[in-house]
């Protein structure tokens, strides 16, 4: 029987890491570092730092893959990530077979929280119930960058009474969902918070949050749409890439 923990690592500081994540890093023989390119050098060298940080002992190795690209942007979306998962699933299928030995614990170490806009949990599951392994899994989960993004600014994702809704910047281009006082948005690439600033909403917006390039910017976004885009812009030409979410809340008392 092969082993396989999905590990949530957190938002980008390394103290972000529970308890019983540092629990889990200590079970694994390998740990499987997806490299996605030069310009993410840096979330490689995190996973490795935590690593150091909370692994006892050197019991463990690293197996590094290129993780498989895709065309962002493209006409059908849903079909793009289809075939990325599964080449996923392919690369995920084959590091088990040829680089964990029966009885060993292989991890795959995943930012923020394995639950929240990532395919981990699904290829697994998938891979889990095809046969081809005797392969049991288990889910670590960590702390979000959603909850990192309010902790950060000092508010609540919700006011008293309230619903929230946690969507993409693909779904924000359609409108502000109907009945929703609160929205995080993740994965915007089109700055779809600008289509609101001419109405009277208060947003929270960070990038590497829990990271030494943190950048936080709050306000009515009347004010600070344009800030925003500009910051969001120099920074990843500064970094190549850049990872950022943000709150929206309909104006008005709490």
């Amino acid at each position: 029987m092969k082993k396989i923990l999905i590990i949530g690592i957190g938002a980008g500081d390394p103290e972000y890491i529970t308890m019983q994540a540092v629990k889990a890093l200590n079970e694994v023989n390998v740990f499987f570092i997806m490299d996605k390119g030069p310009g993410k050098a840096k979330l490689i060298e995190l996973r490795k730092e935590i690593c150091r940080r909370y692994i006892s002992g050197n019991n463990h190795r690293f197996v590094d893959a290129a993780s498989p690209g895709w065309t962002r942007g493209g006409e059908h979306y849903l079909s793009t990530v289809d075939d990325l998962n599964r080449d996923k699933q392919a690369l995920f299928d084959r590091l088990i077979a040829e680089e964990l030995a029966d009885g060993e614990c292989g991890a795959f170490l995943v930012w923020g929280d394995p639950t929240l806009y990532d395919s981990t949990i699904r290829i697994i599951e998938v891979i889990a119930q095809n046969g081809r392994h005797q392969l049991e899994y288990q889910v670590i989960p960590g702390i979000s960058s959603i909850q990192a993004l309010a902790a950060k600014h000092k508010t609540t994702l919700n006011r008293i009474g309230q619903s929230i809704e946690i969507t993409t910047g693909r779904k924000m281009a359609e409108g502000f969902p109907d009945g929703m006082d609160s929205v995080v948005v993740m994965l915007d690439a089109e700055n779809s918070y600008k289509r609101f600033s001419d109405q009277d909403i208060d947003i929270y917006w960070g990038a590497y949050v829990g990271m030494p390039d943190e950048i936080l910017v709050s306000g009515k976004l009347k004010d600070v749409a344009d800030d925003i885009e500009r910051i969001r812009t120099n920074a990843r030409r500064a970094n190549g890439w850049i990872m950022d979410s943000y709150l929206m809340r309909r104006g008005g008392a709490e």
